[in-house]
């Protein structure tokens, strides 16, 4: 006798079928639907802060600038940006006062042709780390680092931090201070965190990366708006708060995505749903680590997604080295951009062989140490065969270890 069950993959679903006395309970906290729509709840948090009464409004001036940090990696990106618009509007901020700034790289996404006409004159800047002209001293921290950060932030009257919280290889948590420092910081402060990571999920004592932007968090002293995402392209929940709330916006992302098994399976079919364009290699490879973490040694690990997201040097490095256990020393040596996520996927083919169903060409999924699958039915011959198996709905998003 066997189990039906629906998972979301990409935007399908796909129906696998489980005998019960092979299934390896994922445990985690109950999950209510979602209050509303994204644009509600950004619009809730802002009339409700984490750890005062008064809506934001009352915090800023009509003669204010200012900058809202943006996580152009997060769902509904446009309708999360103009519930803050809005609301910055019924305290008398013009959207001509308002710059929206991404990293360096970001500014290419369609969000802005998705915001309202009435938005059309908020400034969109891309941070140049390059551009000493852009980059304005801050302030010294105790351990005497002389912090630079982007000058329209600095120069700012309010800043407000429009980030997804969710789980990071360098720093535990990614989002609030880290969306500041280092990412909006000079090419030094870039280059020292290059490199600290680990595969090891987040211990109750926060690492040691996180210590420099909590402190330059509480120097610029902005508003962060936490998004904690839900399932596929959803929005769980918003909190707006000063720095006090970043522990809150942690223990809310635990709530949504932490969980454990009790025992190792034998074989972890890891789903990402959501749509293909926004998946990119740093997700598919934080959801097969995601099971590696759990599964026996030797075990398999089926990946399931319909995105190809292009890949970037450190994944072409893995094509390339032939052998997983040959990667780190490449990596090690050319340190490139997606380095954590490379390393990531390695440590997922060393822990066990991997199964992926994607949109890849076969050839490109053979050079990532895994094995082609091209339908629900090759999946479920995976499952027929295996002794234990653990299902891991969003596994980009979760972080699951072994009780």
């Amino acid at each position: 006798m066997t189990t039906p069950i629906s998972l979301s993959v990409g935007t399908d679903t796909w129906q696998l079928q489980l005998r019960p006395e092979t299934v390896v309970e994922l445990r985690r906290q109950p999950v209510s639907p979602p209050a509303g729509g994204p644009r509600e709840l950004v619009l809730a948090a802002l009339e409700q802060p984490f750890g005062f009464e008064a809506p934001l409004r009352r915090a800023i001036t009509p003669d204010d600038r200012v900058t809202i940090v943006l996580d152009e990696r997060l769902p509904h990106v446009a309708d999360l940006l103009s519930g803050v618009i809005e609301h910055l509007g019924s305290a008398g901020i013009a959207p001509t006062a308002i710059t929206v700034l991404v990293p360096h790289g970001g500014g290419r996404a369609g969000w802005v042709d998705e915001l309202p006409d009435e938005f059309a004159d908020i400034k969109l800047e891309v941070h140049d780390p390059e551009d000493r002209q852009k980059i304005s001293y801050l302030a010294t921290t105790k351990a005497g680092r002389r912090v630079y950060l982007n000058r329209t932030l600095v120069e700012s009257d309010c800043v407000i931090v429009l980030t997804g919280r969710r789980y990071d290889p360098t720093f535990a948590y990614a989002g609030a201070e880290v969306a500041l420092f280092p990412v909006l910081a000079d090419p030094e402060s870039l280059v020292e965190f290059v490199g600290r990571f680990t595969t090891d999920p987040p211990g109750e004592k926060l690492p040691a990366t996180r210590r420099e932007p909590a402190e330059v968090g509480k120097l610029l002293s902005p508003f962060y708006l936490h998004v904690i995402e839900g399932a596929g392209d959803t929005i769980q929940a918003v909190l707006l708060g000063l720095s006090d709330s970043t522990a809150e916006g942690v223990r809310r992302q635990n709530a949504r995505w932490r969980g454990t098994v009790e025992d190792r399976p034998d074989l972890v079919v890891a789903a990402v749903a959501g749509a293909p364009e926004r998946t990119d290699f740093h997700a598919l490879a934080a959801a097969v680590a995601c099971a590696a973490r759990v599964v026996q040694p030797d075990g398999r690990i089926v990946l399931l997604t319909t995105a190809a997201p292009p890949l970037e040097e450190g994944a072409e490095l893995l094509r390339r080295a032939g052998d997983p256990d040959k990667v780190d020393r490449l990596l090690q040596k050319r340190k490139p951009d997606d380095w954590p996520a490379a390393a990531l996927w390695a440590f997922a083919a060393r822990q066990a062989s991997l199964f992926v169903a994607s949109r890849w060409a076969e050839d490109v999924t053979e050079e990532l140490f895994a094995t082609p699958v091209a339908s629900a039915a090759e999946v479920q011959r995976l499952i027929d065969a295996a002794e234990r198996v653990l299902i891991i709905p969003d596994a980009n998003k979760t972080m699951v270890e072994i009780a």
